[in-house]
């Protein structure tokens, strides 16, 4: 490559960045996917746009592999420990034999239904199985699900890339479907030891920058996603899980409040939304529309024996044991979203050029289309039809001030939705823990610091400062208030769910 040639390359992704991220602001206020976005930038750069040739598989499959790797470690990274070690159990199950249900049901569909052979259609199963992190996390955190669900749903997505991996990996081998001792003793390796990876360079990568004294604090952010990234590498290496690993040990980091976190989580973020962009519009590029076209219905198809059977059947089988109930069931099911992690998955049997990839992988790129078109937008629909969103809930508010980083505040806001306990509250009432306290009070256009007589409104939203250590003290004593008032310790309501 020349030296124009290179300005010509930076310019155009420079381009193409800063016009996926203003169609991201219009997309958000639809409820639309970002991915969406990226996948449509990398289509309208290719070959039957502006005529951009893209098709080298293997690339990628490496260059997407190395970004799902980053969003996995953004995802820990930004993952409160405490929202999610409740639900480690239903998680691991949903992550491990729930893929294995969704295997078997998408497989059985597409061999009986669309005629393809067991291999192809074992592929097609274990390619779409697991959901998609990064899909995941953008649409969930801000959703207002209860954290029983943002937890399990978070967690599962983690964790559940690692086994459709090893099974895509297994069936496109050249000798055919592996043996069932083979591939479980395959899947026990990789997970158990991908684990064993994860813990050793989270612990051992805390214990490391809490006593390593950087001269520089961005450099701890970089610290922070060499870690993962090693994480990740030496789990490869090894030939056991590298998405286990990378994210396991950026949980462990992300919660072991290392110094200057709040601008490692800015970091992380930031990383994370330029790897979905670039893996995103470079799938986009392998797309072909023209080719699309065929790969429609059978795309429609296993979409529905996805959607509306495997997912369905594998958390009733996988969370009945831990009592979550029917509707909760639902929203979950519903919300098994997919993303680039099928569409990566797919280039491995086309770049293996098994017969059929081609065709594989354009069924798999339309399934995700639609699909996420599909459930991303009405997931809130859903959860407020089910009686789930909890919209006046405590979220955390990222914030980069010296002073919050030097005590290690925290920031976090709740809306008073209309009926709420908290509207009619007068400030004084909220006793809040000793150490937290009320910094202002937006209403409409307006942010004020309010007296202790100054009663809440609704649509009211407060800005609470606290620290990690009183902070669930903080959320359960609001959640409590939103629910019943000023009453609330005498009605003996705690918010602890």
């Amino acid at each position: 490559m020349t030296l124009p040639q290179l300005y010509i390359v930076l310019l155009i992704g420079c381009v193409t960045v800063l016009a996926s991220i203003a169609a991201i602001r219009a997309t958000h206020r639809l409820g639309l996917p970002a991915l969406l976005v990226f996948l449509g930038a990398g289509i309208v750069l290719g070959e039957d746009g502006l005529g951009i040739p893209f098709g080298d598989f293997e690339l990628a499959q490496v260059v997407g592999t190395s970004a799902l790797a980053l969003i996995l470690i953004e995802g820990g990274l930004t993952t409160r420990w405490r929202a999610i070690r409740g639900q480690l159990a239903p998680a691991g199950i949903l992550a491990t034999a729930g893929v294995g249900i969704s295997v078997a049901v998408v497989a059985s569909g597409a061999h009986y239904l669309l005629g393809f052979s067991w291999q192809t259609s074992l592929i097609l199963g274990a390619v779409v199985a697991s959901t998609d992190a990064a899909a995941v996390f953008s649409e969930l955190r801000g959703a207002g699900l209860p954290k029983r669900l943002s937890g399990t749903l978070e967690a599962e997505s983690g964790f559940n890339d690692a086994p459709a991996v090893i099974l895509v990996l297994a069936f496109s081998s050249a000798a055919g479907v592996p043996s069932t001792a083979n591939l479980i003793g395959t899947l026990a390796w990789q997970l158990t030891a991908g684990t064993a990876i994860g813990l050793a360079v989270g612990f051992g990568g805390a214990w490391l920058l809490r006593r390593l004294a950087l001269p520089v604090s961005g450099l701890y952010p970089l610290a922070v996603f060499s870690l993962g990234l090693a994480g990740f590498a030496l789990a490869g290496a090894l030939n056991a899980s590298g998405f286990i690993a990378a994210y396991l040990a950026a949980l462990i980091l992300g919660n072991s409040r290392l110094p200057h976190r709040a601008a490692t989580q800015s970091f992380a973020t930031g990383l994370g939304w330029m790897a979905q962009l670039g893996m995103f519009v470079m799938l986009g590029l392998l797309a072909s529309p023209g080719n699309l076209l065929d790969s429609v219905i059978p795309a429609l198809i296993l979409g529905s024996v996805l959607t509306l059977v495997a997912r369905p059947l594998s958390v009733l089988l996988c969370l009945t044991p831990f009592r979550f109930s029917v509707r909760e069931q639902t929203l979950i099911a519903w919300a098994g979203l997919r993303g680039a992690v099928p569409i990566v998955l797919a280039t491995i049997p086309r770049s293996e050029s098994l017969p059929g990839g081609q065709a594989l992988w354009d069924i798999v790129f339309i399934l995700v289309v639609v699909f996420t078109l599909l459930q991303g937008p009405t997931l809130p629909w859903v959860a407020k039809r089910l009686g789930l969103s909890q919209q006046g809930l405590v979220q955390e508010v990222d914030i980069e001030t010296a002073p919050l980083d030097a005590v290690d505040g925290e920031v976090l806001t709740i809306t008073v939705p209309k009926q709420s306990g908290l509207a009619g509250i007068r400030i004084f009432e909220l006793r809040l823990p000793e150490g937290s306290a009320i910094a202002g009070i937006v209403r409409g256009d307006h942010l004020f610091v309010p007296a202790n007589h100054d009663r809440l409104r609704s649509n009211d939203q407060l800005i609470v400062l606290t620290t990690p250590r009183l902070r669930e003290a903080t959320e359960q004593r609001l959640t409590a208030l939103a629910r019943a008032g000023r009453l609330a310790r005498w009605l003996g309501e705690t918010g602890k769910d």
